[in-house]
This record gives C-alpha cells, sequence and structure tokens, in this order.
C-alpha cells in the first residue's frame, strides 16, 4: 500500500462505507455492542435536510482507509464556534503511513477557514496509542473536565420532567 494518500468529502453514496467505519471503530474500543445506527439514520443526519455531521475520507488508491466524521459546537467563553471530532478511524492496513495526521491536520485547517475557535475530541483513557499520538500533535487533555451524558430512559425521564416548562 504505496498509493498517495488523498482526502474527500463524503457523499450520500458513501453511507454504507462510513456505518461500516463506525462499526470497525467500536470493535476497535471494544463497544461493538453499542453501535446501532443504520444506513437511512446517517444518510439523513449526513445528507438530510438539516445536516448535523460531515464525513471526510482519507483514500489510497482510491478506496477508503481512513474517516473522521465531525461536527460543529460553539464556545460561548469565546463567542465563537468549534469544530468537535466524534471519530476518526484508519485501517490498520493503512497505520504508519500519516493517515490519521493528515484527517487531523485537514480538520484543523476547516476549523481556521471556518474562524472556530478550537478542535476537540474524547478519548478512551486506555488507548494510550492514540493518547500519545494525540499529544505528539500538541494536543493537550483536558483533564479537569468530566464528559456527563444522558441515554435512553434516563433521558426521556429528564425531557418529560421539562414538558411543564414554557
Amino acid at each position: 500500500m504505496s498509493d498517495p494518500i488523498t482526502l474527500r468529502p463524503a457523499g450520500r453514496d458513501d453511507v454504507p462505507a462510513i456505518l461500516q467505519f463506525i462499526r470497525d471503530l467500536a470493535r476497535y474500543e471494544r463497544l461493538e455492542h453499542e453501535v446501532c445506527a443504520s444506513e437511512p439514520e446517517l444518510t439523513e443526519a449526513l445528507f438530510g435536510e438539516r445536516r448535523y455531521a460531515e464525513v471526510v475520507f482519507a483514500c489510497s488508491g482510491g478506496a477508503p482507509v481512513g474517516f473522521a466524521l465531525f461536527f460543529h459546537n460553539f464556545s460561548t467563553f469565546k463567542g465563537r464556534p468549534g469544530i468537535y471530532l466524534e471519530d476518526l478511524y484508519v485501517r490498520p492496513e493503512a497505520r504508519g503511513r500519516g493517515v490519521g495526521k493528515r484527517l487531523l491536520a485537514h480538520l484543523a485547517r476547516i476549523a481556521v477557514e471556518r474562524r472556530c475557535a478550537r478542535l476537540e475530541w474524547a478519548v478512551l483513557d486506555w488507548n494510550e496509542p492514540s493518547i500519545g499520538f494525540y499529544r505528539s500533535l500538541g494536543a493537550v487533555a483536558m483533564e479537569e473536565w468530566t464528559v456527563f451524558r444522558l441515554t435512553g430512559d434516563a433521558l426521556a425521564l429528564v425531557a418529560g420532567s421539562a414538558a411543564g416548562d414554557g
């Protein structure tokens, strides 16, 4: 695999490949049992009337070997948008060729072009190879922050408690 790495945005026809990358990443992160996304849901979220996220592929020989899925968030302190990298995955056979770095550099350029204040993401605490890679780029762990999440029944319960708000 010595073909040059090219980057391209994903299109509607790429949804099956996007879902496969999501599954591959989940398998790597030992979270495959949590993937319930479907092609129709991804098509609507990525290419529907309101686009919630974007995907860029890293390709070798025309075939995707890595992907990044990202979306905008907003920093109230900075008064500017940011980019949140939800997923980045490089297939094992393409690792060590700078694919991940190319994807992150591409997202950094998008962030600068769009006048974003920051590019951020989360990484599992056991994923030392990725943590080392991110630190080598100058990324800083936000160790004073703890991520919280509402899902499923807890999300529905909280949403229901807001029904009387007006």
